[in-house]
This record gives C-alpha cells, sequence and structure tokens, in this order.
C-alpha cells in the first residue's frame, strides 16, 4: 500500500465513527416518522377534519420547513453542523409532545366549515394542535440538508455516491419498519397513543446519538508564530491548533444559484420532488378507489417498494458507482424512474408492483448521485446549498401535494402520465451536468462539524 492509498484509508477510518452515526440518526428519523403516518389521516378525521384537513396537515410540514430549511443550512456553516442537529431533534421531540397532549383534551369545536370550495369539517383544540405540531416539526425540519452537509464534509469526494446511498438505504428501512410497527402497536389497548409515544421515544434517541456520538469540533484562533509561542505559555494564553482556519462566506440565496452547476442541479431537485409528491398524493387514491386495496395492501406495497430501494441504494449503488459517472447514474436512474411512473397510468395492481420495482431502481440510481453533485458543487457552502436545496423541496412538495389532490380529480391516471414526464425533462437536463468523477483526494475535506 502506498502513501496516498494509506492516508484515504485512514481518513476512512476517522470518519466511519460519526458517518454510522449519521446512518443511524436517518434510520432513526424515518422510522419515527412512518410509524405516525398511516393512522395521521385517522386522528384528522377524528378531531373534526376531512381530507382537505389532511392535505393541510400534510402540507405544514413542507411549509414551515420552507421557511426553517435554509436558515438551519445556515446556521450550521456558522455555527456548526452538530448544535444544529440537536436544535432540530429537540424541535421533532416538542412536536411529538405537543401531538401527545392532544389526546387529552376535549374535542371542542372551535370553529364549523361548510363550504362547496373548502367542504365540511369542524375545526377542534386537538386539530388545532395537531398543526402546530407539524408545523413545528418542519420548521426545525432541516436535519436531512444538514446531515447531508455533515456526510460531504467528513467524506472524500470519489465516496460520496456510496455514503449518500448509504444514507437513503437507513432511510428506506426505516420506513420499511415503520408502518409494520404502527399496525402491531395501534391495535392495542392505548390506541394511537402508544405509536405516539414510540415515534417520542424514538426521536429522542436519535437527539442522545447526536449529543454522543458527533465529534464536536473545536473552533480556535490561528496558531501563533513560533517565536511568540513561549511568552503566550508564560502567561497562561497559549493557543491551540485551528482545525479550520477559514470560514466560509456568507452568500445570499441569490448568489448560491449563480456556482457553476448549482442551477441546473436545483432544477432536477424541483422537478424530481414534484413528480414524486404528485405520485404520493394520487397512489393511495388510486389504490383504495380504482384498485379496492385495502390499508395493508397500500402498506404491503410501499414496504415493498422501499425494500427494493435498500438493496439498490445499499450493494448495488456501491458497485455501480465504480464504474459509472454520476451524470450517466442519473441519466440512466430518470429514464427507468419515468418509465415505473407510467406503470401507474392503467391503474392494475401487478402493473403497480412492477413499477414499484422500476422507481426503486431508478430513484435509487439517481437520487443519491444528485445529492452528491449538489454537495460536490457547493465547495465550502454545504450548509447554506443544503438548505436552499431541502427549501426548494418543500416548496415542490407543498406544490405537489396541493395542485396534485386537485389535479387527480380530473386526469385520474393521467396525472401518473404527467408525473413521468417531469421525470423525461430530468433526464435530458442530465445531459449538462458534470460527469462526477474524482481523483481520490489523499486527506478527507475539513469543515466544521461541531
Amino acid at each position: 500500500m502506498d502513501q496516498t492509498q494509506a492516508e484515504n484509508s485512514s481518513g476512512s477510518r476517522r470518519t466511519s465513527g460519526p458517518f454510522s452515526a449519521l446512518l443511524t440518526v436517518s434510520f432513526t428519523g424515518a422510522l419515527g416518522f412512518s410509524i405516525v403516518m398511516p393512522f395521521l389521516v385517522f386522528l384528522v378525521h377524528r378531531w373534526g377534519g376531512n381530507a382537505l384537513m389532511y392535505g393541510l396537515v400534510g402540507a405544514a410540514y413542507s411549509a414551515f420547513q420552507l421557511i426553517g430549511s435554509p436558515i438551519l443550512g445556515r446556521w450550521s456553516d456558522r455555527f456548526g453542523r452538530r448544535r444544529v442537529l440537536l436544535l432540530s431533534q429537540a424541535g421533532t421531540i416538542l412536536s411529538w409532545v405537543v401531538v401527545f397532549i392532544a389526546f387529552y383534551l376535549p374535542v371542542e369545536t372551535l370553529m364549523n366549515v361548510d363550504t362547496p370550495l373548502l367542504g365540511k369539517f369542524t375545526l377542534t383544540l386537538p386539530l388545532v394542535l395537531l398543526l402546530v405540531a407539524r408545523s413545528v416539526d418542519g420548521l426545525t425540519g432541516g436535519d436531512v440538508s444538514v446531515a447531508n452537509a455533515y456526510v460531504a464534509d467528513i467524506t472524500r469526494e470519489d465516496e460520496r455516491d456510496q455514503r449518500f446511498g448509504k444514507m437513503a438505504a437507513a432511510s428506506n428501512v426505516g420506513y420499511i419498519i415503520g408502518p409494520a410497527i404502527a399496525g402491531i402497536l395501534g391495535g392495542t389497548l392505548l390506541g394511537f397513543k402508544l405509536p405516539v409515544l414510540v415515534a417520542l421515544g424514538v426521536a429522542i434517541i436519535a437527539m442522545v446519538l447526536v449529543a454522543k456520538f458527533l465529534p464536536k469540533s473545536e473552533r480556535v484562533v490561528a496558531t501563533p508564530p513560533p517565536s511568540m509561542a513561549n511568552a503566550h505559555q508564560v502567561m497562561g494564553q497559549e493557543h491551540r491548533a485551528c482545525i479550520q482556519a477559514k470560514k466560509p462566506e456568507h452568500l445570499s440565496n441569490l448568489d448560491l444559484i449563480r456556482l457553476p452547476g448549482i442551477t441546473l442541479l436545483m432544477m432536477v431537485y424541483f422537478l424530481v420532488m414534484l413528480a414524486f409528491n404528485f405520485f404520493y398524493v394520487a397512489f393511495p387514491v388510486q389504490a383504495a378507489t380504482e384498485m379496492q386495496w385495502s390499508v395493508k395492501h397500500t402498506g404491503a406495497f410501499f414496504s415493498v417498494m422501499s425494500f427494493f430501494m435498500v438493496l439498490v441504494q445499499g450493494p448495488v449503488l456501491s458497485r455501480l458507482s465504480k464504474v459509472w459517472s454520476e451524470r450517466r447514474l442519473v441519466s440512466v436512474g430518470s429514464f427507468i424512474l419515468a418509465l415505473g411512473f407510467l406503470t401507474f397510468a392503467p391503474a392494475i395492481g401487478w402493473m403497480a408492483f412492477a413499477g414499484a420495482l422500476l422507481i426503486a431502481t431508478g430513484n435509487g440510481f439517481m437520487w443519491a448521485s444528485v445529492v452528491a453533485l449538489l454537495s460536490k458543487a457547493a465547495g465550502d457552502q454545504q450548509g447554506a446549498v443544503q438548505g436552499l436545496a431541502g427549501s426548494i423541496g418543500a416548496g415542490a412538495s407543498i406544490l405537489g401535494l396541493v395542485l396534485g389532490g386537485l389535479m387527480y380529480g380530473k386526469l385520474g391516471g393521467w396525472l401518473f402520465v404527467g408525473s413521468s414526464g417531469l421525470i423525461f425533462i430530468v433526464v435530458f437536463l442530465s445531459i449538462g451536468l458534470p460527469s462526477g468523477r474524482a481523483q481520490p483526494k489523499s486527506t478527507v475535506a475539513g469543515s466544521q462539524t461541531d
């Protein structure tokens, strides 16, 4: 083994501990979220809401994430990744505490609504608290963006595809296990309270993991000249070695967009998120109404799709990223993903499961590569760029959830053709992406990870 290989191996070992903690945080975050989501619609209806209110509860998270994600991203550049991850986990803990309190409040009517546009629903105090809880969680919901920035900080460029793929795979494992746990816990005497308590416990565990296992960097002033060192030691004012000598320059969102390659990547980010939110708002309705699936069948579908994603984003992507460039992974993955969305238009059960395999394969190939390219284009603006991406993704989620719900009522299965069309645009845009092939570096990129 030559010197460069030895240094690369040493750098990978130094970052394996923090990366393992980030994987666990990614898993627990997805687990806590997916435990509660299967019965959230039942809570909304129990507390007086209708389909519109359920959509608003879902959109509340994304709406406030649109505000909070870029702020948290910039704070992570300024104050450190670890501190912002702790703040984000604290927000999640608070949100589940508020939801649990809502169970013990009287379901008293605050306002009755009955209009042709909004439909008929009752606004109650528990329903208001549920909206507040989702909003708080969204406002502090920049943990994914900050975690991605942290991964970029501690990972060599030639390893980023693999590590971002593993981060996505860890999330998908959480999405596989979460609904199963929800089904088991929801049938107990405590009903929906127990899954909420479990989600709260998972969030606390994630916060403990961040506090205990993610290293804290010490940002200090530059080391003085050797000639002054003894004098400083005599006076008890010795300086400690720097971990980061240069702080990233604060750039506006407009300046961030102007960074080389960022505009194109943000367009890809928005289109993919918009297409997926069209799918996620339309498919459950299609499954229940046109294919006559039960909640159990729908849950099994999403578990199967998440399982396939884990396989693709783990061992498959790990091997493929060694021989294919990130641009090629985005192009091929986008094409497969576009074909996957098309299979849902006819509303045929077996085609839906075939589509799940195509979506898992396509998304597994392309999404980790998009995030990796974004991290490389960000340079020393990791937190700000990832925060901006989170904000754009939240905007796409809001638009997709609201517009998709309205469009499905008029277009039916043609909405999936629309999702496919958006991804075919991504296939075209991927031609202009950088290849993403980088020579291995002898040291891991340093950044403040406090």
